[in-house]
């Protein structure tokens, strides 16, 4: 498994490269210009000038320059919108709230989805097969920022059970996790409910029946553990795609995460924080995937990961 591990490892670099230069080619050639931000055009030397301060008077200067600071000294560089803060000062304050909301919602998702899937399984075509059906239409059909303003409409406007627009508690955590925990919830009970519905007619089932053991256990026990694989290999892309889904989330319910930064930074053609929001969320990706494959090993011992 080190080798494994050190061979992905090794292929971050890689794949960081050839993110960065996507990422910049499409930050680049956008119409616009990260220095035209009002009607009145800035004077010929003022643009020049902050042009040389952001190294960016050329497109091959700033592509060489970009990386070899983020190198060596870590610095993602000064913002061209927020000029009075460094990229790296946005990502340390914003980054821990968009975090911390995706992974509540992943939590979420997960327990919720397998419990879900796995009722629906044992008790097909009852009631918690109906109820996984309708989450997963729901998760699947409608898009998060819809179930976001229904919750915010009702718990937050008409019911005034949860605070709106606020962060600090776990009450302001709640409808925010919810509304972005559906759509991999659904795929998650959909996912757990197929592969629990192959694992309960394996033999090793009437098995462990036939020793004697309890429902309860054979299901929770042993069936659980064999059919949580196809949930685990959605997990790693699911925890990225919740964490960049959050954005329109951390927008309806105002939450000072990192995606009101990265919606303007696009809108301003703000390239560094374009480029290191979109480096630091590519590095949650391909961790995200690598714990993916150890967890491979990690529920079932018979996959060697270095085949």
């Amino acid at each position: 498994m080190a080798r494994f591990i050190a061979w992905r490892v090794a292929q971050f670099p890689l794949i960081l490269a050839a993110i960065y230069l996507i990422t910049f080619l499409l930050a680049w050639v956008a119409p616009g210009s990260p220095f035209d931000r009002t009607e009145r055009k800035l004077p010929p030397a003022v643009e020049q000038s902050l042009k040389r301060s952001f190294h960016a008077e050329h497109w091959y200067g700033f592509l060489a320059y970009y990386p070899k600071n983020v190198l060596l000294s870590g610095d993602f560089g000064r913002s061209f919108n927020y000029e009075e803060f460094t990229v790296n000062d946005i990502l340390r304050t914003s980054l821990p709230v968009s975090v911390t909301l995706g992974m509540c919602a992943m939590v979420i998702a997960t327990f919720a989805g397998v419990g879900l899937g796995v009722l629906a399984a044992v008790r097909r075509g009852g009631t918690w097969d109906g109820v996984s059906l309708t989450v997963a239409l729901l998760g699947v059909s409608v898009p998060a920022f819809v179930i976001a303003a229904a919750l915010s409409a009702i718990f937050c406007i008409k019911l005034r059970w949860l605070p709106f627009g606020q962060w600090g508690n776990w009450r302001d955590l709640l409808l925010p996790s919810v509304a972005l925990s559906l759509m991999p919830m659904a795929y998650i009970a959909r996912l757990m409910r197929v592969a629990m519905i192959d694992v309960l007619a394996g033999d090793f089932v009437r098995t462990a029946r036939a020793k004697g053991l309890s429902n309860s256990v054979v299901i929770w026990k042993h069936c659980l553990r064999n059919a949580f694989l196809p949930v685990l290999s959605y997990l790693g892309p699911a925890a990225a795609m919740t964490l960049t889904g959050s954005f329109v989330v951390e927008k309806v319910f105002n939450i000072p995460g990192l995606g009101q930064h990265f919606v303007n930074s696009v809108l301003n053609r703000d390239q560094t924080l374009i480029l290191g929001t979109v480096m630091v969320y590519s590095v949650f990706l391909l961790t995200f995937n690598l714990l993916v494959d150890i967890g491979y090993a990690v529920v079932d011992p018979r996959i060697e990961l270095g085949k």
